[in-house]
């Protein structure tokens, strides 16, 4: 009867789980919210079933609603791993899936290089369509001061492409479980990326334009800002492997969570690298240097 019983196959039935639902509820309770709170700040109401739902809180419901699912829901991803659940062809099918989750962020990022290079190629139809000034038929637009690309920008390059070797120095350590090694190039990788992301907002504080001045402003801050959002999970990301090696969860054989970390990594340094001879480089070619 026991051996009627016993698992014969490499497939992983998962438990009921209350996440998806709560996840998506709070998904949908932070999109309305945030309407309601741009309309708030406008000192605008928002009506949505009789209601006036213009106020800040739903926003921040919604957002610590999706941050507990995310944590839940993980956490119990974990607890899989360790009872022996994800065997070799779940680890494949999880492979899978952040292979899939990264090319949608390839997608995303490639929506806001359309939109700066479409901008930058069609100048005044790009300043009408946005209902900014007129930019003069140039790029960038014409009294627009822009930041010196070999400046902060090119040391923020150095410091995500060292992020980038302590990671794989990370994982390689990992194979051969060399576990203090790991934890010491793990914390080197979230200092980097500490340290890249207090750059950037040092650089968005004095930076010589801002967002609503013009369209070169809103393409740029728009597609550097979601790099350093993506930066600021990824550090997140890394900070909890770290806490996870320390507690000895990795092992050479099973390390997905570290690996689909590191992934995340390398994609946003990719990105970064696209974002700085692109914008930051070709973006400025003809422009006038801020002092």
């Amino acid at each position: 009867m026991a051996d009627a019983n016993a698992k014969n196959h490499d497939y992983h039935i998962v438990d009921p789980s209350p996440w998806p639902l709560i996840g998506g509820i709070g998904a949908l309770t932070m999109a309305i919210g945030a309407v309601a709170y741009m309309r708030w700040l406008r000192e605008d109401s928002f009506y949505l079933a009789g209601m006036d739902l213009a106020n800040p809180w739903l926003f921040y419901i919604g957002v610590a609603t999706v941050m507990y699912t995310m944590y839940a829901w993980w956490a119990d991803t974990i607890k899989e791993a360790h009872r022996g659940d994800h065997t070799k062809v779940v680890s494949l099918h999880l492979r899978y899936g952040m292979i899939m989750f990264i090319a949608s962020e390839v997608m995303f990022f490639v929506a806001w290089f359309w939109a700066f290079f479409d901008a930058s190629l069609y100048t005044n139809e790009a300043a009408q369509f946005a209902r900014v000034e007129y930019s003069g038929g140039v790029w960038p637009p014409a009294g627009i001061e822009i930041l010196d690309p070999y400046h902060l920008p090119l040391f923020n390059t150095v410091i995500l492409l060292l992020s980038g070797t302590t990671v794989t120095w990370a994982h390689h350590a990992l194979i051969h479980n060399q576990r203090g090694m790991l934890k010491l190039m793990l914390f080197l990788t979230i200092a980097l990326g500490i340290l890249f992301s207090f750059v950037q907002v040092y650089e968005y504080v004095y930076a010589p334009f801002a967002f609503k001045e013009s369209i070169y402003g809103a393409t740029f801050f728009m597609a550097t800002g979601f790099h350093g959002f993506h930066v600021l999970i990824g550090t997140i990301f890394l900070i909890v492997c770290l806490f996870r090696a320390m507690a000895g969860h990795f092992t050479p054989e099973q390390h997905f969570g570290f690996e689909a970390a590191a992934w995340y990594w390398h994609f946003v340094d990719v990105v970064w690298l696209f974002l700085f001879f692109s914008i930051y480089i070709w973006g400025s070619i003809g422009g006038t240097i801020a002092g």
